[in-house]
């Protein structure tokens, strides 16, 4: 942008919100089209508020599964019977001795009772059966050498699967990445939409005061003075419907209850630290939507009327 061009958007800006009284007569005050206007903007900034916690609480909740999944690995043991606990205390040793691997112990039968409970119930019994055994590991800051870790247990322990959790982590991090752009698509699709019904408004405003126009234009005035009333109009009823639509929403998504570990994704959805300031760009993204849709629709409208 050349600096001509910037020095003229700060008059436009001023003159946006300072506006002419003798042009601001030309746009109703009140009426049907100010009413949908502000309604509009404020239910659109609503659901945009939702959308973009949607967005964020989903990214969080990946992150944060992929980060503990990262962290630790599980290893499965399948054996006969009779060499079920000489392999279990074979890959022990292993990952004692295994740099990286800050934590290893054997699952209880009670564990192992829980983990297969959801699908089983509570009362299987798990130490009749013939189910593998497994061994939580839990890495250190640098993380352990798989490859090397497999070569060792297939030695000292035939029957040991490891599963470092990579086949889990990755699509967890494709998730995060398409929650993510579809909550960026919901919010385009909101500020469309937003745009789409100030359009029609403003031609409504447009065509309903054809008769002051057309003084207007009798006495000299020119068709951009006469958008200029309206795209500063319908900005400011934008502005205003899009301020307290996302209030609202960021009032509905405070009382939301707090993130626990038994609720999950559904306590979580809200936002942490300075994402609450990410809200705050609806309304003036809001705007600029207005600004732009008014301003093509008034002069597109005053041409076919001229």
């Amino acid at each position: 942008m050349t600096e001509p061009k910037r020095r003229a958007i700060l008059p436009r800006f001023l003159a946006l919100l300072s506006g002419d009284p003798q042009a601001d007569r030309v746009v109703p005050p009140t009426g049907f089209t100010a009413t949908l206007t502000v309604f509009t903007a404020a239910a659109m900034a609503f659901l945009a508020v939702f959308a973009l916690a949607l967005s964020m609480a989903t990214g969080r909740l990946a992150e944060r599964w992929s980060s503990e999944l990262a962290r630790s690995s599980t290893l499965r043991i399948s054996a006969p019977a009779e060499q079920m606990s000489a392999q279990t205390a074979a890959a022990l040793r292993v990952l004692e001795t295994t740099p990286g691997v800050a934590q290893a112990r054997a699952l209880s039968d009670d564990e192992q009772r829980a983990l297969l409970e959801p699908w089983f119930g509570p009362d299987l019994p798990v130490e009749l059966l013939d189910v593998p055994t497994l061994i939580e590991i839990v890495e250190g800051d640098d993380g352990y050498d798989a490859t090397g870790l497999r070569a060792r247990l297939a030695a000292e322990a035939p029957g040991a699967v490891l599963d470092d959790h990579t086949r889990w982590r990755a699509p967890l991090v494709e998730a995060a990445g398409r929650l993510r752009m579809l909550g960026y698509l919901a919010l385009g699709l909101i500020l469309a939409a937003t745009g789409a019904m100030i359009t029609l408004a403003a031609q409504s405003a447009l065509s309903a005061n054809a008769q002051v126009i057309h003084v207007l234009r009798l006495v000299g005035a020119r068709d951009v003075y006469i958008a200029r009333a309206f795209v500063r109009r319908f900005t400011l009823r934008t502005l205003a419907g899009a301020a307290l639509g996302t209030a609202a929403g960021l009032l509905a998504v405070w009382l939301l209850p707090n993130a626990d570990v038994a609720g999950g994704f559904l306590t979580g959805l809200g936002f942490r630290g300075a994402g609450w300031l990410w809200p705050l760009v609806i309304p003036v993204l809001a705007a600029l939507v207005a600004f732009v849709a008014t301003r093509a629709a008034a002069l597109r409208t005053l041409a076919r009327q001229a």
